[in-house]
């Protein structure tokens, strides 16, 4: 055992902690009691019994056993072996499964010249799995035979003191699994929780080794950390700790225009709304989160096929792992913004894409940090011909309109201009002149039909 680590796990008993079986979900228990009957050791570990201890309600339930996963998947007809670098088995219940790992401990292969994890597959006990974990908080177990909380770690006193803290030297933990710093982040944000200072330090020293990591999962959990209800403050983090710099510099060099406080900017503040529409219960895709991070930076200019101090977002994002898919539509989600925010004979043609309904979400989303009338957007898709009509009949002058001769000609080329952003409500002096003709400025990033 090495030199710091604890012989004796710290022992809630029942009358100690908030966990309560009835807060579990009935098939977890199936599956906890068949592998204690089979004469395994079968514990709830990971964030379920850290959300349990906070009252929280857990999203997913874990169990950690002594059983290997091929003597789990003899136990449960109903389950599959999954995964490369871990050996897990899923037990589905119809659409849902519950995921089952063996106690493992750290490999020995990891070496201080290549820390990387390679692979981490090396069995061991409940208390090995614990020190192997990443944060504190996270290595707890529940017994449910005893009903007791189990702490090899401090886990316990962290969540008391609502800190995440790594398991074992922090500047070790980040070198071996870059990816363990975004996972802090997602962390801290989501709970309310602080970075414990010396983890804090090492991810800082570490933030380089960022992309170092792998693709897939860096992505993954760039969703995970954004796509949740504390996104705001995780995207802050991100910036304090220069992780955001490392991962997607554009947008934290677009972060540092703002001269107020960061936490004022647009930004921050579509990302506060995202995160409470998640609160709210709503799952969005992607693309959509995408779209919430990148907005600004698109209504600023910046962003758009390269030159002129514009960035090609999509194809940075693609450097960096991102599917096709969802950076192609969060350019369109993004792109749709200036026209539902100023209706015209395109948002009627808008209206039929397929992402109108995720554009509109954006657009209700961000309205009031822009300022803009969902209102009008309302109006317009209860009965375009109407609005547009009246937005179509200048201010009285005193002088009759000329009738202009071949105008549905002349509307449809017009239509295939850009909107400009929402202009200012003409001066009485520019109402007494007559209506002007309308601004056919283009809108960065914005693409003609």
């Amino acid at each position: 055992m090495a030199e710091g680590r604890r012989l004796e796990p710290d022992i809630l008993e029942r009358a100690e902690h908030s966990v309560s079986r009835r807060e579990i979900d009935p098939d977890v228990v199936k599956v906890l009691y068949r592998l204690i009957r089979a004469g395994h050791t079968a514990y709830l570990v990971g964030g379920s019994v850290r959300d349990l201890m906070l009252g929280r309600r857990p999203k997913d339930f874990d169990v950690a056993t002594s059983a290997h996963p091929q003597q789990v998947r003899e136990l449960f007809r109903n389950s599959r072996l999954i995964g490369r670098r871990f050996r897990l088995v899923h037990v589905f219940f119809g659409p849902k499964n519950i995921e089952v790992a063996t106690f493992r401990r750290r490999s020995e292969e990891v070496s201080a010249e290549e820390p990387l994890i390679r692979h981490d597959n090396t069995f061991g006990t409940a208390e090995e799995d614990a020190f192997r974990r990443d944060f504190t908080v996270n290595a707890l177990f529940y017994d449910p035979q005893t009903f007791r909380v189990i702490d090899y770690t401090g886990g316990v006193r962290d969540l008391r003191a609502r800190l995440i803290r790594t398991v074992g030297d922090p500047d070790v933990r980040m070198a071996e699994d870059p990816v363990r710093m975004m996972r802090a982040v997602r962390f801290a944000a989501k709970l309310g929780f602080e970075i414990e200072p010396a983890t804090r330090a090492a991810i800082e020293r570490h933030r380089t080794d960022l992309l170092k990591a792998s693709m897939p999962r860096l992505v993954e959990e760039t969703y995970r950390t954004i796509g949740q209800s504390g996104a705001a403050r995780a995207l802050l983090l991100m910036e304090e700790l220069g992780l955001l710099e490392q991962l997607m510099p554009w947008l934290s060099a677009h972060l540092k225009t703002w001269t107020g406080p960061l936490e004022s900017s647009p930004t921050v503040r579509n990302l506060g709304a995202l995160g409470e529409r998640i609160a709210a219960g709503e799952a969005p895709g992607h693309e959509f989160v995408l779209a919430a991070m990148m907005l600004d930076m698109y209504l600023a200019g910046a962003i758009g096929r390269e030159g002129e101090g514009r960035i090609d977002v999509v194809d940075e994002l693609r450097r960096r792992g991102f599917a096709r898919t969802d950076t192609e539509n969060m350019r369109l989600i993004m792109e749709a913004f200036p026209l539902l925010r100023e209706p015209s004979r395109r948002t009627r043609r808008l209206a039929r894409r397929p992402y109108f309904p995720l554009a509109r979400r954006l657009f209700e989303m961000v309205a009031p940090v822009y300022g803009a009338d969902t209102a009008a957007l309302a109006r317009f898709l209860e009965n375009p011909d109407v609005y547009l009509a009246g937005a179509a009949v200048p201010a009285p002058s005193g002088k009759r309109r000329r009738r202009r001769r071949g105008g549905r000609r002349r509307s449809r080329r017009r239509a295939m201009r850009p909107t400009e952003p929402a202009p200012a409500p003409p001066s009485p002096a520019e109402s007494a002149k007559g209506a002007e003709p309308a601004s056919t400025q283009a809108v960065p990033g914005t693409r003609s039909q």
